[in-house]
């Protein structure tokens, strides 16, 4: 599930993790992530690389869709030169129609598309209801007890979360009424009529509520908060109510396919936008914005092509579509597949592992968003994996990435990232993130999905340069030249604890792309030589 995430801050309830930025500027936050301090260090790298030539990388975004025509987006989308724009005919006997920069999976031939959809663990419940609602678990066989528990897991999560998003949206007209009256409790409280953000910020509120309070405040007079932000709020309640963990709700009916046939591969269309291709253009533009046009954020990589492969939704993505995606992906010449999405439970692992080790085999890096749960890996899962239970060894072409912040004192670490000492390999810049969004606007998100494309975006600039290194050396390069903050004490995600940086990922580090470019340096170095 790509998340979208937001928050509402004043003590009443909260969605996922905060995409409340605190009041920064726009010009204080562009481009912080290919700067110095934290960030990456990606303007320094391409001086190092001025006098060297560059080749062109495919990287396939699976995602949302992506705004093709995005005006910072202008020579960055793939295209497919052995198909026809418009002919109506396989021109290049691949399997899809039309498929000039991409393809989408949540589509029909009609051109209709697909936007909401349920989460894995309520097709999970769907699924298993038909077999265990009302049964006597006394009478089951021992291979049917495992299921059954999953049934029972399932169901108190999805019944839980639907009464506690229903709860929120019984709640919006107070909350309406109540944001009303903040600028009056505010005022009461700074014993000051007419207040500033210059009055807030100084503010040291001493109770929890009143803190809340200041942020909500400061959200309302920096215009972060408004009616529309209200509005996007009760929409996302709507979703989650109405699709995400309804159960009656068929998100596959207008596809048309069985999505547990994953011989059945001819679905889909070629509208790689779609309906709502917000998240997938910002994860598009951080990998390959145009650079130094002054517009919006800079891309990460300059010489890269965007292959769009749209296949997640406003919901949990289908295990087959993922798994169609990156044969897609694969088949259709891309070196590098950006993964900003994931979730709890997966239905067709082994189906989405032969697909993942069929990239393996052919040397295409994937690179995976860690997730936003302020989880540790080691013990809650986030799929798709490296590994999976059945496979002796992970794979070697897959890197999982969490997300770091502008803040190397105790806060590197973004408070809403997943975090494992195993399975999180290394960090990346995902916290206030100014890039592009459809209709050639921008704005600024956080997640690890936007950690995600940093790295496939360093990547395909390591590849572009270096084009005699494999896929597995650039991902060992990314790995090993990453700045260490070891020894560094920050503060665990979702908790008020800190521990050594080291401990929440593989190499304890942040991503630096000086760093790589010089190991590569050396790399092709060495390989001329012998």
């Amino acid at each position: 599930m790509k998340k979208i995430i937001i928050k509402l801050s004043f003590t009443i309830f909260a969605i996922g993790i905060s995409n409340f930025l605190s009041a920064q500027s726009t010009k204080e936050i562009l481009n912080w992530y290919n700067g110095d301090g934290t960030g990456m260090q990606t303007n320094k790298a391409y001086k190092k690389l001025k006098s060297k030539k560059s080749n062109n990388v495919v990287v396939a975004v699976i995602d949302s869709g992506i705004d093709i025509e995005h005006e910072d987006l202008k020579g960055k989308i793939w295209v497919n030169k052995n198909e026809i724009p418009k002919n109506g005919i396989d021109d290049d006997n691949n399997g899809y129609v039309d498929d000039v920069n991409g393809w989408s999976f949540l589509g029909n031939s009609k051109g209709e598309n697909l936007n909401e959809a349920c989460l894995e663990k309520t097709r999970i419940l769907k699924k298993l209801s038909k077999q265990f609602e009302g049964i006597d678990p006394a009478n089951l066989s021992a291979s049917e007890k495992d299921q059954y528990a999953l049934f029972l897991k399932v169901q108190e999560e999805v019944n839980k979360e639907k009464e506690e998003y229903e709860g929120y949206l019984n709640q919006l007209p107070m909350i309406e009424m109540m944001v009303k009256q903040v600028p009056t409790i505010v005022a009461k409280e700074l014993k000051k009529e007419k207040y500033t953000l210059k009055d807030l910020e100084k503010w040291q509120p001493t109770s929890m509520e009143l803190i809340q309070l200041k942020e909500f405040a400061i959200a309302i007079e920096t215009d972060q908060f408004n009616e529309k932000e209200m509005a996007d709020q009760k929409k996302q309640l709507e979703q989650m109510v109405n699709f995400n963990l309804n159960v009656e709700f068929d998100d596959r009916s207008l596809i048309g396919d069985n999505s547990a046939d994953f011989s059945d591969k001819k679905y889909g269309n070629n509208d790689v936008e779609g309906p709502d291709a917000m998240h997938g253009t910002h994860v598009g533009g951080i990998i390959g914005a145009v650079r130094g046009n002054k517009l919006g954020g800079d891309g990460v990589a300059e010489n890269v092509s965007l292959m769009v492969l749209r296949a997640v939704p406003n919901g949990d993505e289908h295990d087959k579509d993922v798994a169609m995606a990156v044969r897609y992906a694969v088949d259709n010449g891309a070196q590098i597949i950006n993964m900003s999405f994931g979730k709890s439970y997966s239905m067709y692992q082994k189906e989405v592992s032969e697909a993942f080790a069929y990239a393996d085999a052919k040397g295409v890096l994937l690179v995976h968003a860690a997730g936003n749960d302020n989880a540790n890996m080691e013990i809650e899962p986030n799929f798709p994996m490296a590994q999976y239970s059945f496979q002796k060894e992970p794979l070697k072409h897959f890197i999982t990435i969490g997300a770091s912040t502008r803040y190397p004192k105790e806060k590197l670490a973004a408070s809403f990232s997943n975090y494992g000492t195993t399975k999180v390999d290394v960090f990346a810049p995902g916290f206030e993130i100014y890039n592009t969004v459809p209709q050639s606007s921008y704005a600024k998100l956080q997640g690890t999905s936007m950690a995600a494309p940093m790295v496939a975006g360093v990547a395909a600039l390591l590849k572009s340069y270096f084009p005699s290194l494999t896929m597995l050396e650039i991902k060992e390069v990314i790995l090993k030249s990453s700045k260490s903050y070891k020894g560094t004490q920050q503060i665990i995600p979702g908790t008020d604890q800190k521990a050594d940086f080291a401990t929440l990922s593989v190499t304890g580090g942040v991503v630096n792309v000086l760093n790589a470019v010089k190991m590569c340096s050396e790399i092709e170095k060495t390989k001329s030589v012998n």
